[in-house]
């Protein structure tokens, strides 16, 4: 389905699909869709996503899962009444480096975690880009620091925990937008490690690093570029490379199949996205006047 009906039916033709849409409603209601995937920017996942579960139908909604917490919980609360699942679309959690990250911290590669950095840096917004809805605050939740620090924090209440305390201040460097530019955080997880993080969208390079700090090491992994997993514990140092499968979304995909077929289970829940969600807005609460 797409507003643009030619488009929807171009699309159709060419993938084999029965039968395109323009508009959402009579997707949702059509009796051969088993379940649907709401890839629109934030403004509507919630809207769309009550209908979804009206219709008593499982459903995939993108990230970040909502404008905010308070959309996020009732979601969660919509489904959980027609007791139909959802799942929000954290692909991450499914990659294999993730995966990866996840076994080395969990047996000890580092000892115990103690401490978390992450850095994001990208370039400011140049030209048309400057009015994409990634940084309109009505349509986004806020600007890129949602878009991205999202996946962020998700990847982080899967490697390490949830999130219980945070403390965070944006601000708009450039002033070439309504949303923020540059985000830091401070934050502690329920098992007591401690996290930081910086999110600057006015920066000469793009850079994408988080660092976890163990007891008897430290692990290093990209969030978004596609490099190696470095572990250093004392003088010995371990890459290990790892790349993204084509379509970088797939492995989360299977795993919902998987669970509706009874075999598996999706990572990415409604629950964990919301977490996710209170942390993204204590971190701009007070630039957005929320706090």
């Amino acid at each position: 389905m797409r507003r643009d009906g030619d488009k929807a039916r171009d699309y159709a033709r060419r993938h084999g699909v029965p039968r395109p849409y323009d508009r959402a409603g009579d997707l949702i209601q059509d009796a051969e869709v088993d379940a649907v995937y709401i890839a629109t920017p934030p403004s509507s996942h919630a809207e769309l996503a009550f209908r979804v579960a009206e219709a008593g139908k499982p459903c995939l909604v993108e990230k970040p899962m909502a404008l905010n917490h308070p959309e996020c919980l009732r979601m969660i609360g919509a489904f959980q009444s027609r007791r139909r699942p959802l799942w929000i679309a954290y692909y991450r959690r499914s990659l294999r480096r993730f995966q990866i990250v996840q076994e080395r911290l969990r047996d000890g590669a580092i000892g115990r975690v103690t401490s978390v950095h992450v850095h994001v840096t990208a370039p400011l917004l140049t030209g048309t880009d400057r009015t994409n809805w990634r940084v309109d605050p009505s349509v986004s939740g806020a600007g890129l620091f949602f878009d991205l620090g999202s996946h962020c924090f998700d990847l982080l209440d899967f490697l390490i925990g949830r999130i219980v305390r945070v403390h965070g201040e944006s601000t708009n460097m450039a002033g070439l937008y309504p949303a923020e530019d540059v985000t830091v955080a401070a934050f502690e997880f329920e098992n007591g490690a401690l996290g930081t993080g910086v999110w600057n969208f006015n920066a000469p390079e793009k850079t994408d690093v988080m660092t976890f700090i163990g007891s008897e090491g430290e692990l290093t992994t990209p969030i978004f570029s596609d490099t190696g997993v470095i572990v250093k514990r004392g003088n010995v140092t371990t890459v290990e490379e790892v790349r993204n499968p084509p379509h970088v979304h797939q492995p989360l995909i299977q795993t919902i199949v998987d669970e509706l077929r009874g075999s598996g289970t999706c990572p990415s829940t409604g629950e964990s996205a919301a977490r996710t969600s209170w942390v993204l807005d204590e971190c701009v609460a007070r630039y957005y006047g929320r706090a």
